[in-house]
């Protein structure tokens, strides 16, 4: 009796190739500027700008809520100071360092849970919502800030010497002597504000930005369809608004020009923060919603002086602005 020989076994297929992620061919030719990095992210597909917007709406709603919270026990404990920040609304009470804290504290949120839902969905290197260089560039920044703050100095000092604008509203002007919580307001606005500005630039001009430009190669889309609704969250009369809008047309082609985020969170950090040390110093209303036309030109002149600052500071740094893709690492170019 014969037996046929069992047939050799089949080689083994050859495991398939990594699949490689579909890059734009400006990934690896001239370069991803900023509204552009998130094809440099672990996760890139169309649909990921979506999902960030709303897991970061749901990390920022638990916030929210256990501040709240945190308020209903001090309602238990302190009724006094509950009521005042019940009856105080959106409006600053400068008196009231606690309501000024938990009013800036809850913008300042929006940055943790943006941070956060674009590690969750988008993968490592959160840096790159911050500047094409991965990282905060904190250096560039302080030198962006040591020109807005020049600037705002000398253009405040010649708008004191102004006549008063007819136009603008009175508003409530509060007295440095009438204000018993004076320095623990200007405390909590020094601790604050700039968390809270640059928590509205990591929103207004990184994730907006960053999602357009995942959709839309061209920087006019990200730079100028977030304006308005930048413009919406501030609650001013048409004027006031259209400043809002110079502001933030600025701030996205600062954050576009330059790479990153740092131009744009250093000059609405000095901004807040001038606003507030008027206010405390009784020369303006923080929460007048009718700035007036001397005001909005101003703060346009303001923008536009600091704008053209920066175009000079930046051709004398060599900045990271774009971020070329390279086998197997990105490389910064600058």
């Amino acid at each position: 009796m014969t037996f046929d020989a069992a047939p050799p076994p089949a080689p083994a297929s050859p495991p398939a190739p990594a699949r490689e992620p579909v890059l734009p061919p400006d990934a690896r030719t001239g370069g991803l500027a900023f509204h552009r990095l998130v094809f440099a992210r672990r996760r890139s597909g169309w649909w990921t700008p979506l999902v960030v917007g709303l897991l970061g709406l749901g990390l920022y709603a638990v916030m929210i809520g256990a501040v709240l919270v945190v308020v209903i026990v001090m309602a238990a404990i302190n009724t006094g100071s509950a009521d005042r920040l019940a009856t105080a609304g959106a409006r600053f009470d400068l008196a009231d360092p606690l309501q000024v804290a938990v009013l800036l504290g809850s913008i300042a949120l929006m940055l943790p849970a943006y941070v956060l839902a674009s590690l969750i969905v988008n993968g490592p290197r959160t840096g790159l919502i911050s500047s094409a260089a991965g990282r905060l560039r904190w250096k560039w920044m302080l030198r962006c800030g040591a020109l807005a703050v020049a600037t705002a100095v000398v253009l405040t000092g010649v708008s004191l010497l102004l006549p008063p604008d007819p136009s603008a509203q009175a508003g409530e002007v509060l007295e440095p002597a009438q204000n018993p919580w004076l320095l623990a307001t200007l405390l909590v606005i020094l601790l604050v504000v700039p968390v809270q500005a640059a928590a509205e630039e990591y929103v207004f001009r990184g994730y907006l930005q960053q999602s357009l430009g995942r959709w839309l190669r061209h920087p006019l889309f990200a730079i100028l369809l977030p304006v308005p609704l930048f413009v919406l969250g501030h609650m001013y009369d048409p004027l006031g608004q259209a400043g809002v809008a110079v502001f933030a047309v600025a701030a996205g082609w600062l954050t576009w020009r330059t790479g990153g985020l740092e131009a744009a969170i250093a000059v609405h950090v000095v901004n807040n923060l001038l606003a507030f040390a008027m206010a405390l110093a009784g020369l303006s209303d923080v929460n007048a919603s009718s700035p007036g036309v001397v005001s909005f030109i101003w703060s346009a002149l303001l923008v536009g002086v600091y704008v053209a600052g920066v175009e000079v500071l930046m051709r004398r740094t060599r900045l990271p602005r774009v971020l070329v893709l390279r086998d197997p690492e990105p490389a910064v170019q600058g």
